[in-house]
Parts: structure tokens; C-alpha cells; sequence
């Protein structure tokens, strides 16, 4: 016989420890269950609690950063431990210490002793917002109304790849681009400091009258080479008062209804942002959740606060009386498939596996039109060097010309 401690909850979901005799630890938690009390951690007793490390100041400032692979790996393993049916207090005991991250170790600490206090698990991942997202944190309190955390988890982790091969192929997609940008601006920059105020200085030399354009770009790089601290400044005080702007809720909810009517990328973000609505809203369904909590948690999980307003107003219709697919039809914000499926689903019953279907078709839609991104922005590149190659001729080289052509009349 060995003494086991153990927390869990009663019949009254309060939460019960103490130190029970068994043989096993199967055997302590039949115990418990006998006595209607269901486990969450039982572990043995080996006389004291043994210390915790806590890494030291040095360690957490060398300590790597937590990346989306770290948050991916976690909900995979957690999926295959609630399968499993582990206790999840043991479940992160586990996983706190096969980590090789000092950082997402500290995290699944922090997160094992809010759940020894009693707390649900989405209030102990919120504690870590730079984790996990609010679409996390709203899945996993529909896991913990419905009690399918297993499922919730795998289709956490399905949702994670897929967010992650939408990045990677964005990436593929946007490097050569992003190459041409760069090096774009390194030789405006170079034409503006050491160029253009050279040709500057020889067109002052002839003391005649420039062409308007060529008048532009030497004010331009006038400007540019005497006021250059400033400009900095500039820029970086308009970068960071985009970004506080953008954090607030109102210029949230303007960017991301305009980045929707951007050329080129606003559909597919309206395409990958329908796909979140129709497969948390297909999750949430599948839960047994009933309509109106459902749109509620569907609305923070959208990442995106045009669309999370129109689900809100969707479901405040509901509340009034109208069908849901009135209310998704007056919302404006959905395509004409989608309010197709929604209709056969509420006649069908089966409006969960129909917005599955819309999920899957969607997120194929995405991942094509990300594989043609690169060859859509490519024209778009070509005509913004052709139009600087274009204003550099026209300012630079013809008053060289115009010269030229003087001084062969002039001979």
C-alpha cells in the first residue's frame, strides 16, 4: 500500500485534496469515484513536496521566445492526454517537464497552479494572452460547456497547421516581392543622399531654367539630406501611433473592415475569415451549444471585428425573433453560398455538418489563392518601377539631353 495524493471535485463540483491508500494509482482513483469523487491529479506521496526550480533572472532573459510550433506541439499532446483520459493537472505536470522551452515550461506552470487553485482551464490560458489568442481561449470554453475537450483540442491543432501553412505559403509567396521592395527603397535612399545632389550641383552650373519634375526631385532630396533626423522621427512616431490606433476598438474595427476591400488580399481574407466563422460555428453546433451562446463565442473567435459586429447584430436578431438565416442575409457580410447552406441546414437540421463543408471549401479557396499571390503582385510591382524609372528620366536625364542637344547647336 502507498499513500496518493490527490485533487478533484465532488458532487457539488467543489474542490476536494487529501491523501488516500491504494495499491496503484488506478486503484486510488476508483477509490475516489466510489466516494463520488471525480480526479483531476493523484500522485504519490514521497514524504514532502519537492521543490520547484525556478529558473534564474539569467536563464528567463536567455530563454527562447514561445513560437506558434511550441503553442501547436502543446495542443496536439494535450489532445492525445484528454483521449487518454489523464488527469489534467498530471497532464501538465507532464508537459511541464518534457519541454525543452524554460519559457512555455514556466507557462504550463503558471497555468498547473491556477488549476490546483480550482479554476476552469480557459481562465488559466487567459492569464497568458501572448500565448494563446482569444480564438484559443473561446474554443476551449466551448470544450469545457460542451465537455468535448478531446475533439475541441484536435480541431485546435487542425486549425494551427492549417494557420500555419497559410503563413508559410504567404511567406513563399511574398519573399520575391518583398526582395524587390527592399531594394526599391536602398536605391531611392542612395539616389536621394549621394545622386541626385550631385546632378544638383551641375545643373546650377548652367544656371538655366529646369524642368518642373527636375525641380521636385532636387527639392525632394533637398529636404531628405537636411532634414533627415526629423524625417526619422517622423516615421517612427507615425508607426507607433498607427499601432496605438489600431489597438483601440475603433480603429480595429476600421482596419479590419477596410483591409476586407483591399485589392488583391482583401478576398482572401474575407476567404479565410468565413472559413474560422463556418468551422468554429460547425464546432460550436456539434457541441449541443445552443444558437445564441454559440454566435456569441463565434464573434471572438472571427479575428476580426467587422465580421465579429455583424455576427453580434446576427445574434441580437435572433433574440428578436428572425431565422438565422434572415439575420446572416440582412448582415451583408456573407456570400450568397454560405446563406445557401445556412438555409438547407436550418431546414435540414444539419447546418453543423453543412458549415463544416463551407469551412474545408474555404480554407482549399485560401490555400489556391495564396499559391497565385505571388503572380498576381508581380504586374503591380513592374508598373511602380516603371513609374520610378519613369520619373527618374524625366528629372534626371532629359535636362542632360536638353544640355546635350544646346551644346551640339551651340558648336
Amino acid at each position: 500500500m502507498a499513500n496518493f495524493q490527490y485533487v478533484g471535485r465532488n458532487h457539488r463540483q467543489e474542490v476536494v485534496t487529501g491523501v488516500i491508500d491504494a495499491e496503484t494509482v488506478a486503484v486510488a482513483v476508483q477509490q475516489l469515484a466510489a466516494q463520488d469523487i471525480i480526479a483531476t491529479d493523484v500522485s504519490e506521496k514521497v514524504g514532502g513536496d519537492a521543490a520547484r526550480t525556478e529558473p534564474s533572472w539569467l536563464e528567463r532573459i536567455q530563454a527562447p521566445a514561445i513560437t506558434r510550433d511550441d503553442v501547436i506541439l502543446f495542443t496536439r499532446q494535450m489532445y492525445t492526454l484528454q483521449r487518454s483520459s489523464v488527469p489534467i493537472l498530471r497532464a501538465f505536470a507532464g508537459l511541464q517537464e518534457s519541454t525543452g522551452n524554460v519559457s512555455f515550461a514556466a507557462v504550463l506552470a503558471d497555468i498547473r497552479g491556477t488549476l490546483d487553485q480550482g479554476r476552469e482551464l480557459s481562465v488559466a490560458l487567459a492569464r497568458h494572452p501572448k500565448v494563446f489568442s482569444p480564438f484559443y481561449l473561446a474554443m476551449i470554453r466551448v470544450g469545457e460547456v460542451s465537455g468535448r475537450m478531446a475533439e475541441v483540442f484536435s480541431r485546435l491543432f487542425e486549425h494551427l497547421e492549417f494557420e500555419k501553412d497559410v503563413r508559410g505559403q504567404i511567406g513563399a509567396a511574398l519573399r520575391y516581392p518583398l526582395m524587390v521592395v527592399i531594394a526599391v527603397g536602398v536605391a531611392l535612399v542612395v539616389l536621394n543622399v549621394f545622386v541626385i545632389p550631385v546632378f544638383a550641383k551641375v545643373f546650377a552650373g548652367f544656371h538655366a531654367t529646369l524642368p518642373l519634375m527636375t525641380r521636385i526631385l532636387i527639392g525632394f532630396s533637398d529636404l531628405t539630406v537636411r532634414f533627415w533626423p526629423g524625417l526619422l522621427v517622423l516615421a517612427i512616431a507615425a508607426v507607433f501611433g498607427v499601432r496605438a490606433y489600431l489597438n483601440t476598438a475603433v480603429g480595429r474595427y476600421s482596419w479590419d473592415r477596410a483591409k476586407l476591400g483591399l485589392p488583391i488580399i482583401g478576398d482572401i481574407i474575407m476567404k479565410a475569415t468565413l472559413a474560422r466563422f463556418a468551422r468554429s460555428f460547425s464546432l460550436a453546433s456539434q457541441s449541443g451549444i445552443p444558437v445564441l451562446q454559440a454566435l456569441s463565442v463565434v464573434a471572438k473567435t472571427v479575428d476580426n471585428a467587422y465580421i465579429a459586429r455583424h455576427v453580434e447584430n446576427m445574434r441580437e436578431g435572433i433574440e428578436r425573433g428572425d431565422s438565422l438565416f434572415r439575420c446572416a442575409a440582412q448582415s451583408g457580410v456573407f456570400t450568397p453560398v454560405v446563406l445557401q447552406m445556412i438555409a438547407v441546414g436550418e431546414e435540414t437540421g444539419e447546418i453543423d455538418a453543412l458549415l463544416a463543408e463551407i469551412a474545408g471549401m474555404y480554407e482549399r479557396e485560401t490555400s489556391y489563392a495564396i499559391k497565385g499571390l505571388s503572380a498576381k503582385i508581380e504586374p503591380l510591382l513592374l508598373a511602380i518601377m516603371a513609374g520610378l524609372v519613369l520619373v527618374l528620366a524625366l528629372g534626371v536625364f532629359m535636362p542632360l539631353w536638353s544640355l546635350g542637344r544646346a551644346a551640339q547647336g551651340g558648336g
